[in-house]
C-alpha cells in the first residue's frame, strides 16, 4: 500500500500548481505559423491545356500504370528497397524522439521501498551515547522500513519551452514521415522510368538486330554482283559499312541495356523474381487518358516534398519559443510522501505517514551570451527554412510546368516523327528498287536506309520520354500514394 503525495495539506497546492503547468503552455513564445504565400504563378501556362478531368492525388500508381510487368516491379521496390526502409525507419526514430519530449510536459510519478538494518556504534552517534553507564552496550542494531512515491524534479512550464519543444519533436515528426512518401513517389517515378528505358533499349537492339539481319543479306548479294561484276567493289564496301554501323549499335544497346537491368535490381533490392507478367511495347503503353493539372496552390496540399518543408518551418518556429522561454525564470517542484517505521508491522501505522514539498526556481542572470546566440541560431534556422520552403514550392511548381509542357510537345513529337518514319519507308523502298533496276547507284541505298534506321531509333525514344514525361506528371501532381498503406500516423 502507497501513500498518495497528493492527500493531507499538500492537496490544493500541489493541484494549482499542476494546473498552472499545464495551462501554461499556453502562454507560447513562438512566432504564429503562418502559411507562406509561394512565390508562383496563380494558374499554369495555358498552352498546355486543355486540362484532362482525373486528379492524380486521388489515384494509386495501379490505378494509372497500365503495364502489369511494371505494376508488379513497383510492388516490389516498395516492399524490398533499402533506402525505403531506412526512410520507414526514420519514421519509427522522430515518432519516439515526439513521445520522449511529449512525456517531459507531465510529471513522473517515482515509487520506493526500501529495508535496512543498521549497527550503529553509540560512539559515533551521540544520540545514542549511554554515557558512562556501567554495562551499556557499546553499539545499538535496528531496522528501518520505508515506503513512499514521489514526483521527480517537474518544470512548471509557464513561458511555454517545453510545449515548444514538444511542438518543434511532433513537427519534425511530421515532417519525417511526408519525406517518406516524398521518396516512396519517387520511388515509384525512378522504378518507372527505369523500366521504360529498359523497354525502349529491347526494342532498339530488336530493331538493331532485325536491320543488321537485312544489311548482311544487302552485304550477300553486294558480294554476289561484284563477284559476278555487275558493280564495283564500292556498292559491296558501302552496304559493309552499313552493316558495321548496325553491329556497333547493337554492342552500345547490348551495353545499355545490362547497366539498366543492373540499376533496376537496385531499386527492386534484389534481382526480378520469375513469374512476373510479360510488359507491354512502348506503343501500347500510349494511354490517352489525361490528368487535370489544377492549380499550383492545390500542391501545398497534396506534394508531401512541400508538406515535409512547411512542417520543419514550423519546427523552427517552435524553437524560436523555446529560445525565447529561456530568457525567463524555470519553477520546478519536487514532492514525495510516504511511510516510515522501525519495524515492518508498523510500517502502515497512521504514525508512521512523513511527506515533503519543494517548489525551486531559476533565474538566469549572466551567461556570456549564450541564449542570446541561441536565440539568434533559432531565428536564422526560420530564415533558411522559409527560404527552402518556397525552394521546394517552386521546385514542385517547375516540375509540373515542365511535364504539362512535355505532355502536349512530346506528343507532338510522335506525331510528326510517325509521319517522318512512313516517308523514310517509302523513300528507302524506292531507293532500294531504283538500285536494282540501275536508275541509282548504292550510295542514294546507304542515305535512305541511315535515315530510316535513325527515324525508327528517335521514334522509339520519343514514345519512352512521353512515357516518362506521363509517370513525372502523376507523381509531381501528388500521384502514386495507396488508399491505405504504411503511412497511417497512430
Amino acid at each position: 500500500m502507497m501513500i498518495c503525495p497528493w492527500c493531507g495539506p499538500t492537496k490544493t497546492v500541489l493541484g494549482a500548481a499542476l494546473a498552472s503547468s499545464l495551462l501554461g503552455g499556453c502562454a507560447s513564445l513562438a512566432p504564429e505559423h503562418v502559411r507562406h504565400v509561394p512565390v508562383t504563378a496563380p494558374v499554369f501556362d495555358a498552352d498546355y491545356r486543355p486540362d484532362g478531368e482525373i486528379v492524380a492525388s486521388q489515384l494509386s500508381y495501379r490505378d494509372w500504370f497500365i503495364d502489369p510487368r511494371l505494376e508488379g516491379l513497383i510492388s516490389i521496390a516498395l516492399e524490398n528497397n533499402r533506402d525505403l526502409l531506412a526512410a520507414t525507419a526514420r519514421i519509427a526514430q522522430a515518432r519516439a524522439r515526439y513521445r520522449i519530449q511529449e512525456s517531459r510536459r507531465l510529471p513522473n510519478l517515482v515509487g520506493d521501498a526500501s529495508a535496512v538494518r543498521t549497527r550503529q556504534p553509540l560512539g559515533v552517534n551521540p544520540a545514542l551515547d549511554s554515557g558512562d553507564v556501567e554495562g551499556a552496550p557499546a553499539a545499538v542494531t535496528f531496522n528501518r522500513f520505508d515506503v513512499g512515491v514521489g514526483v521527480s524534479s517537474f518544470e512548471l512550464d509557464f513561458w511555454g519551452r517545453i510545449a515548444n519543444l514538444s511542438e518543434a519533436a511532433r513537427a519534425q515528426y511530421l515532417a519525417t514521415v511526408a519525406a517518406q512518401r516524398a521518396f516512396y513517389l519517387a520511388l515509384i517515378a525512378d522504378t518507372a522510368n527505369t523500366y521504360f528505358e529498359i523497354v525502349e533499349t529491347e526494342e532498339q537492339l530488336a530493331l538493331a538486330e532485325a536491320t543488321a539481319q537485312s544489311r548482311r543479306e544487302a552485304l550477300r548479294i553486294a558480294r554476289l554482283r561484284l563477284d559476278n561484276g555487275v558493280t564495283s567493289a564500292l556498292p559491296y564496301r558501302q552496304a559493309e559499312t552499313l552493316l558495321t554501323q548496325a553491329e556497333q549499335q547493337l554492342a552500345i544497346e547490348r551495353l545499355d541495356l545490362a547497366r539498366l537491368r543492373n540499376q533496376l535490381v537496385v531499386l527492386l533490392g534484389g534481382g526480378v523474381p520469375p513469374g512476373l507478367p510479360r510488359g507491354l511495347s512502348l506503343a501500347a503503353q500510349l494511354d490517352d487518358r489525361r490528368l487535370a493539372a489544377g492549380l499550383p496552390s492545390e500542391l501545398l496540399l497534396v506534394r508531401p516534398d512541400i508538406i515535409a518543408a512547411e512542417e520543419q518551418l514550423r519546427a523552427a518556429r517552435a524553437n524560436i519559443g523555446a529560445a525565447r522561454a529561456a530568457f525567463f525564470p524555470t519553477i520546478s517542484l519536487t514532492s514525495s510522501a510516504g511511510l516510515s517505521s522501525n519495524s515492518l508491522d508498523g510500517l502502515f501505522s497512521s504514525g508512521g505517514l512523513g511527506w515533503s514539498f519543494g517548489p525551486s526556481i531559476t533565474l538566469p542572470i549572466f551567461d556570456w551570451g549564450a541564449r542570446e546566440a541561441d536565440l539568434n541560431l533559432a531565428r536564422a534556422l526560420e530564415v533558411e527554412q522559409v527560404a527552402n520552403y518556397d525552394r521546394t514550392v517552386q521546385t514542385a511548381f517547375r516540375e509540373v510546368s515542365d511535364a504539362l509542357a512535355g505532355r502536349r510537345y512530346l506528343a507532338e513529337q510522335i506525331e510528326t516523327l510517325e509521319r517522318a518514319l512512313l516517308a523514310q519507308e517509302r523513300i528507302a523502298r524506292i531507293a532500294r528498287l531504283r538500285y536494282r533496276e540501275g536508275v541509282a547507284d548504292y550510295l542514294e541505298v546507304l542515305d535512305a536506309e541511315r535515315n530510316l534506321f535513325n527515324a525508327q531509333q528517335q521514334l522509339l525514344a520519343t514514345r519512352r520520354a512521353w512515357l516518362q514525361n506521363r509517370a513525372t506528371l502523376f507523381v509531381a501532381l501528388g500521384g502514386g500514394l495507396e488508399k491505405a498503406g504504411p503511412f497511417e500516423e497512430d
